[in-house]
């Protein structure tokens, strides 16, 4: 049986670039690099580059989600538009959102709230044919 998530891991095409993007920027904890990729935390994720040049993201809704609490929400926002960082969705959901990508084209979104507060919104205002499951 699954037990949670492991780790995430992402190829990249220039392995400087997305350290860079991922330590300076986001403020991944650094756990260690090497010439074809880098381990970082993220909060308690396991986080993992390594350099493809053939490296290529996946288009529509598949992104990857990081937490940011309601009051580090707006510098984070500040900090990746000033780094240059392209958005590719506008949020239309509860919480506070940004939705961006990474140097590679990797659409990550920062998100306020979790499962719960998004459980809890969706049973106060219903997707059509919506069903609920105890959790």
């Amino acid at each position: 049986m699954i037990q949670g998530l492991n780790h995430i891991n992402l190829a990249v095409r220039d392995l400087n670039h997305s350290f860079d993007f991922y330590k300076d920027v986001l403020g991944f904890k650094p756990l260690c690099r090497w010439p074809e990729g880098a381990y970082f935390l993220a909060g308690e994720v396991w986080f993992c580059l390594f350099r493809d040049p053939l490296a290529a993201p996946g288009r529509g809704y598949t992104h990857l989600a990081f937490s940011v609490t309601a009051e580090d929400f707006p510098s984070m926002v500040k900090r990746l538009k000033e780094a240059g960082a392209r958005l590719w969705k506008n949020n239309k959901s509860e919480g506070d959102s940004l939705y961006f990508l990474d140097p590679d084209g990797y659409q990550l979104e920062l998100h306020v709230g979790d499962w719960k507060t998004r459980l809890a919104f969706k049973k106060e205002h219903p997707w059509e044919g919506v069903e609920f499951f105890e959790s």
